[in-house]
């Protein structure tokens, strides 16, 4: 019932002595060498370690692969949910999953933290992309894709199985100002109709975990509402998997601790991740059985995680078979497929599918191959850091060549002609045919990403000026999670793409850009035009959004190469 860090045990061998549930890489708890081969090495370490404790019951290795295997460099990074949500495709979204347990078993893991199930209600939530939009239908069609993805057509069966964790259960896209880990004010009938669909999908796709959001509904939290968790979601809805807390969120709860860890396994928590006090919490469990929890509650959350590994084949003889290196076997050729071509090039797929087109005034777009000359800007344009967002190699992601890709301004000096010529200084002598600024959010996750204001930076804005004083055409790509409020850009830029968080591979922004694919994504979010709009979803009473839930223009009918350049 218990999951540890990888920086709470250090050494592989302290499990073996405390017959741990499970271990945990988050954000940044990787090996000092970070590369699927290290990956592997240290995740079979701690197995092997699990498999000599007194029952011999191996431990379950979670990450939070929210986008492919983002811990891991070399990895692929698929767009953020976001994105997906705006392709509307379950197949692309399943296909990625797929793709994502393929990468994480090569490296050992067995369960990954996704997918996000929330119904994002309110944008200035700093987790807003990782959701697949504000409206239920999204996430009630593209969650379950994202569990059988993972999971493949049963747990455990095929080349590639992963355990799979819809979260956050239950409200966490709904709170009040869109504060992380905030408060829901909605009632039970509300919660039901917007927030606990996308959960009963994930359950009739056999999803093997959810996990337990930090926020609470009208003043209880979620990890202390046994209503939700046991009545609804074990009895109501029937799942059958384990539920396991977030990380340190039974600290949380505003009492003693052994009060809070009481309220939250006989609330329905099954597992308690990363808990502050450390293995600890061993002896903090064992010491409220009887008199405060009852045997019954901890044969049932054992029951249910030895059930999940027991159908993962985690319990079967020769499931790590190994070879003399220590690494396990079938996992030697996996490993070569960790950023293999044909998984970039189905997230490059995946990014001509997300972007979304809001602007295109005289048919600025698709832009010729052969222009004249290209001036390229904005501090999103050369940044694979900025592309990927949150929950790159590090928990908030960074800023450069955090890992293995193609920028956006890479992938354009790639798509055009020799005779193009490609500036990222202004040169007054010789104006620009075209002008593609991109703009958008720096990385984050989670709580610092919430914001009271999503008004562009002032930065972007003068670079979209700036680019418009040349004469250029402009071009106006927006990396971000969430609608941004983009005002007087609205106006300066000829034509305005949603690129989302796109991920590793930007070659997929510029197939759009230059009409090797026409773009077909459509907002999953209302766009606002001021902040005085948020929170702006659709079925609203007073409904005025800048661009509509589901707008997305597209090109009309063209051969790209016949296009002359002017």
């Amino acid at each position: 019932m218990v999951q540890l860090g990888r920086d709470q045990i250090p050494r592989p061998d302290d499990i073996t002595a405390l017959s741990l549930g499970s271990v945990l890489s988050g954000g940044g708890f990787g090996p000092p060498d970070n590369n699927p081969t290290s990956w592997a090495a240290m995740v079979h370490a701690y197995h092997r370690a699990s498999m000599k404790s007194r029952l011999g019951v191996p431990i379950l290795y979670g990450i939070d692969a929210v986008h492919g295997h983002g811990n891991v460099r070399g990895a692929v990074i698929f767009p953020h949910n976001v994105g997906l949500g705006a392709t509307r495709d379950p197949d692309l979204v399943e296909r990625i999953g797929r793709v994502t347990a393929e990468e994480v078993v090569a490296t050992g893991v067995d369960w990954t933290f996704a997918p996000v199930v929330a119904v994002v209600r309110d944008e200035r939530w700093g987790r807003t992309y990782e959701g697949f939009g504000e409206a239920t239908e999204l996430a009630e069609l593209l969650g379950p894709a994202a569990v059988r993805g993972f999971q493949g057509a049963r747990l455990g069966k095929g080349p590639a199985s992963v355990l799979a964790c819809a979260k956050h259960f239950v409200g966490d896209g709904a709170t009040k100002l869109g504060v992380d880990r905030g408060d829901d004010d909605l009632d039970e009938t509300e919660i039901r109709r917007l927030l606990v669909p996308p959960y009963a999908r994930a359950v009739e796709a056999r999803v093997g975990s959810i996990m337990v959001s930090y926020s609470s509904v009208r003043g209880v939290r979620m990890h202390c509402s046994g209503r939700l968790l046991t009545d609804v979601l074990k009895r109501e809805l029937g799942f059958n998997g384990f539920v396991v807390s977030d990380w340190q969120a039974i600290e949380q709860i505003p009492t003693d601790y052994d009060t809070s860890l009481a309220f939250a396994i006989n609330s329905g928590i099954d597992m308690v991740m990363h808990p502050r006090v450390g293995a600890g919490v061993i002896d903090a469990i064992s010491g409220l059985v009887p008199s405060r929890v009852s045997n019954e509650r901890i044969d049932d959350a054992v029951r249910r995680i030895l059930a999940i590994k027991c159908e993962m084949g985690l319990l079967d003889p020769g499931h790590f078979q190994l070879d003399e290196s220590g690494t396990i076997k079938k996992d030697q050729r996996r490993l070569r497929e960790v950023g293999s071509e044909a998984h970039r090039q189905l997230a490059r797929d995946a990014v001509r599918k997300s972007l979304v087109l809001l602007k295109n005034e005289r048919a600025v777009l698709p832009l010729a191959k052969d222009l004249p000359s290209l001036f390229v800007t904005g501090r999103g344009a050369d940044n694979l850091g900025y592309q990927c967002g949150g929950w790159t190699v590090e928990w908030q992601g960074g800023s450069g060549p955090i890992t293995t890709g193609t920028t956006i301004l890479e992938a354009i000096k790639r798509a055009v002609s020799p005779k193009t010529r490609v500036s990222t200084g202004y040169e007054s002598a010789a104006p620009p045919s075209v002008a593609l600024v991109v703009i958008g959010e720096a990385p984050y996750a989670e709580t610092a990403g919430d914001r009271h204001d999503l008004a562009l930076d002032p930065a972007d804005v003068q670079a979209v000026r700036s680019a418009k004083a040349t004469g250029a055409r402009v071009v106006a790509v927006i990396l971000a999670g969430r609608p941004l409020i983009l005002g007087p850009v609205a106006d300066l830029a000829d034509a305005l793409v949603v690129a989302w968080l796109p991920g590793s591979e930007g070659a997929g922004v510029t197939d759009v850009l230059f009409g090797d694919t026409a773009p077909s994504g459509k907002l999953p979010h209302s766009w606002p035009k001021s902040m005085e709009q948020v929170p702006i979803n659709v079925g609203d009473s007073r409904y005025d959004p800048l661009f509509p839930y589901g707008f997305g223009l597209t090109y009309p009918k063209h051969e790209p190469a016949k296009r002359a350049a002017n």
